[in-house]
């Protein structure tokens, strides 16, 4: 009867962490340049003293949805959208290099170029500052390009160039932070063959109805187990019964 307990258990917390990953991504359905996380669940030996005669199963990321969002048209020039393929540099809460594809870009207090989450933008020679100034506009190149105060419409001076890289996907990973990394922990080179659109932002490429067919699937599998947990409780309350009554 503990097998059968041992498995159901098993099955109740991985049904759990698949059902953490699809509302993640359901509460990110709105999240500017969000991928959606994959979850598979596998069935996994149990080793330890003993023959490895049990197996539990075992829920895990295999791996990021890097399919495009949609590209939504909003007119403020601090708003960037990658086109195809490639990510922005920006410096993570750790002091590493990460990636995104999130383009609300924000000018802080201090001049200090970041996305909307916070993380400082890179440039040529790190955290790209962005003096004060009476207009702004960012090149498909990522150039940026200032209009100084007082002076004429025409003049334009060069502030900096956002890196826009583009490493393979199957060598990035999600980290926890939600920005993504190369795997073994390199910085990926400045590609000059990515482009970006201007006044534009890429939305998340969750898809609503299927993210929430995932919790409702998960709630039910959790439903079962916990069912089957039940039904294991109860078989050993008859066992234990009949072996009174023989007694």
């Amino acid at each position: 009867m503990d097998r059968m307990l041992y498995l159901a258990m098993s099955a109740a917390k991985q049904t759990m962490n698949a059902q953490a990953v699809a509302t993640n991504n359901l509460a990110n359905a709105a999240t500017t340049g969000f991928k959606a996380d994959f979850e598979a669940q596998r069935a996994m030996q149990v080793y330890g003293p003993g023959h490895p005669a049990r197996v539990y199963a075992m829920t895990e990321r295999p791996g990021t949805d890097f399919a495009p969002g949609s590209i939504e048209t909003t007119g403020n020039d601090l708003d960037i959208a990658v086109n195809g393929n490639g990510f922005i540099a920006v410096l993570a809460p750790d002091g590493t290099e990460a990636y995104t594809r999130a383009g609300d870009l924000r000018i802080g207090v201090n001049g200090q170029l970041t996305t909307g989450a916070g993380h400082p933008v890179l440039g040529n020679g790190g955290p790209i500052a962005v003096p004060q100034s009476q207009s702004l506009m960012i090149g498909v190149d990522g150039t940026i390009s200032i209009r100084p105060l007082g002076q004429e419409a025409n003049t334009l001076a060069q502030v900096d160039r956002i890196k826009l890289v583009d490493p393979d996907v199957s060598q990035m990973v999600k980290g926890e932070d939600g920005l993504l990394r190369l795997a073994d922990g390199s910085n990926a080179p400045a590609d000059a063959a990515v482009r970006v659109a201007s006044g534009a932002l890429e939305g998340s490429n969750v898809n609503s109805v299927n993210a929430m067919v995932d919790i409702i699937t998960h709630a039910r599998h959790y439903e079962m187990a916990v069912k089957a947990m039940s039904t294991a409780q109860q078989m050993d309350a008859a066992g234990a019964r009949l072996l009174n009554l023989n007694g």
